[in-house]
């Protein structure tokens, strides 16, 4: 399936469903970032997803972040809260998403990294490497309010 972020556009889609989803912004003892190459739109961003009937979010977070990048996480804190109602995202089956997401900081404690249907490419980044890449305006906000690294979550 895919999609289209639309951000501030006045001729963006209307809404038609709001979804708790995360992303995980997780980062190794090296310093990088895991970060992958989505499938639905080819841009880079952190590894997350909706939660599902009869999970908790942070087992959302571990699920998502192993099943599309092959990393098991310990999710350690909350980066922010995402509710920003410019940020729609439609999807090529009709539904229109207003973002509703939970950025979460975890801590990568084994698997080997893969790609999978949902992701084009999946690797370490180095932060000074972030800057290059094509990445979504939502998932390089997160990412500037996680490496601020304040003991107070953002909420918008």
């Amino acid at each position: 399936m895919s999609r289209t972020d639309y951000f501030d556009d006045p001729n963006a889609p209307k809404a038609n469903s709001i979804v708790p989803a995360v992303t995980a912004f997780v980062v190794n003892d090296a310093g990088d970032v895991l970060l992958e190459r989505r499938s639905d739109n080819g841009l880079w961003g952190m590894p997350g997803g909706a939660q599902e009937i009869g999970e908790n979010i942070a087992g959302t977070v571990v699920r998502e972040v192993l099943e599309e990048t092959g990393i098991l996480v310990d999710v350690v804190g909350l980066v922010g809260i995402f509710t920003d109602p410019g940020h729609v995202i439609a999807f090529s089956d009709g539904e229109v998403r207003q973002e509703f997401s939970l950025c979460f900081r975890a801590r990568p404690v084994g698997g080997d990294i893969k790609v999978s249907s949902e992701s084009l490419e999946v690797r370490w980044v180095p932060r000074a490497e972030i800057e290059s890449l094509d990445i979504q305006p939502t998932a390089r906000r997160r990412m500037e309010e996680a490496f601020r690294d304040s003991p107070v979550p953002q909420i918008s």
